[in-house]
């Protein structure tokens, strides 16, 4: 693919907290369009990656690109428009649902209509008849339902995921994995999705990228995984790290 096709581009990213090394020299590309599930042990670096990629923080050496533009020329709020976010325990506001969905919009000084409010609720496999509920009170799987709707209030052109199925049971997490291909479907939405389900991220992925120790040890199609060399790869996958 060539570089108008990538949505994100890192060029030799690291990141560095006091004398701690957290990410080493990452270069690779996010496709357009495609999900882009992300794996690796606990401590890979994975969810610093992610905070890269919305401007949460900066890289200490490098560069990345969102659309072909260096992620520090983005005035912060735009970015957060444009790239949402959605993590394992989803913040949830005390208040409605429709109080929750209203947020983005209202930090904008605009209104959400209950008709929109309706249609993203639909879109997510939620009904009318969820507006007026207290958003505290829903399930696991319903509140992230409710977080993925609220990205979909900015139309955010990229979609970071992390760990969000983690903590669901069976039938949420077949439900989120659903809604997820479905929002990549019908608004062409680019996803990094941070996942420790091997299974999960070849069934989803259309790319995988492999993470261990601040490093990308492995990226390309979900075929890599099969084919990979890499002893510390295959040990992953065979659950032995």
């Amino acid at each position: 693919m060539n570089k108008i096709d990538q949505a994100i581009q890192f060029q030799n990213v690291s990141f560095r907290r006091g004398e701690l090394s957290i990410l080493k020299n990452i270069s690779g590309s996010i496709y357009k369009g495609k999900i882009t599930t992300l794996v690796g042990p606990s401590g890979a670096g994975k969810t610093t990656l992610l905070k890269l990629c919305n401007g949460l923080i900066s890289p200490t050496h490098g560069d990345l690109f969102i659309d072909q533009q260096s992620v520090l020329a983005y005035e912060p709020t735009t970015l957060r428009r444009n790239i949402g976010i959605v993590l394992q325990n989803a913040p949830i506001l005390r208040g409605t649902v429709f109080d929750n969905l209203a947020l983005p919009l209202k930090l904008q000084k605009k209104s959400l209509t209950k008709e929109e409010a309706i249609s993203i609720l639909d879109t997510v496999g939620l009904d009318e008849s969820f507006l007026e509920r207290d958003a505290t009170e829903l399930s696991g799987g319903q509140k992230q339902k409710l977080t993925i709707s609220r990205t979909l209030i900015n139309r955010s052109k990229i979609l970071l995921l992390d760990e969000i199925t983690s903590a669901l049971d069976p039938v949420s997490v077949h439900e989120i994995e659903q809604l997820i291909k479905k929002i990549n479907k019908k608004y062409d939405v680019t996803i990094i999705w941070i996942t420790h389900n091997i299974q999960q991220a070849m069934e989803l992925g259309d790319y995988i990228w492999v993470m261990m120790n601040g490093e990308l040890v492995e990226s390309g199609d979900i075929s890599i995984l099969s084919k990979t060399k890499n002893k510390q790869v295959q040990n992953f996958i065979q659950g032995n790290v």
